[in-house]
């Protein structure tokens, strides 16, 4: 058996603040809805200036972090892919699920803005993340398109079910209970159709929490209506 190496301890250097306070919802992929815009937090000592210099240089980063809502748990050789329907396995290094051997993820997001906080330090906004609230962060690394784009890459069952996405019908007058910067993330949150794919239940009511309310909805076919945003 494999033993770890003793002493080889990652500390994270940041976390991420954004509107998602749980799992469901959250973008299957970065990038996705570009919309959602997330601030990430540094840990005091990793807040020196000097650490960002160049940085706004760059239109994106690659972040790499930890699935910390499943630290701990048993990692399986195979994984059932949520968008092929929950029923076949695949194995778990051809996919991106979260219950691996190691905890780690690893998202492509745009950066926004790099501003410099008296009290909090340096903090970047970075649009298109698929992050949790309070998600730690262990590196920030520059995406160079000329080495880490691939156009021609092949993409697996993954590029089989790319381009799902359902069309939302959201009533004016559920839209105004949200503040209006909210608005676009939480439609394109809801176009990625944020259900288990095994869940297919004409009728039934889901709910995604975003920015503080649960926005209900049900779908039928392609097409996806919010029927109610309960302030939370």
């Amino acid at each position: 058996m494999l033993k770890r190496e003793e002493g080889r301890v990652f500390v994270p250097i940041a976390h991420v603040r954004n509107a998602f306070s749980s799992k469901f919802g959250i973008p299957r992929q970065s990038g996705l809805v570009d919309e959602v815009v997330s601030r990430v937090e540094f840990e005091r000592e990793f807040r020196d200036p000097n650490a960002f210099r160049g940085l706004l240089e760059y239109s994106h980063l690659w972040l790499l972090w930890e699935f910390s809502e499943n630290a701990g748990k048993a990692w399986s050789p195979t994984v059932k892919p949520p968008r092929l329907g929950g029923n076949t396995h695949m194995g778990v290094f051809a996919t991106r699920s979260p219950f691996r051997p190691n905890p780690v993820g690893l998202s492509c997001v745009r950066l926004v803005d790099v501003t410099f906080d008296k009290e909090a330090g340096p903090l970047l906004f970075v649009a298109g993340a698929d992050l949790m609230d309070g998600t730690p962060v262990y590196d920030i690394k520059p995406y160079l398109a000329y080495t880490d784009s691939h156009p021609d890459a092949r993409g697996g069952f993954a590029d089989r079910v790319k381009g799902h996405r359902l069309k939302v019908h959201f009533p004016e007058e559920l839209q105004r209970k949200l503040k209006e910067e909210h608005i676009a993330a939480v439609r394109g949150i809801l176009e990625q159709d944020p259900r288990p794919a095994y869940q297919r239940d004409k009728g039934r009511i889901y709910g995604v929490t975003y920015a503080g309310c649960d926005i209900r909805f049900r779908v039928e076919g392609e097409e996806l209506t919010v029927c109610e945003v309960v302030l939370l």
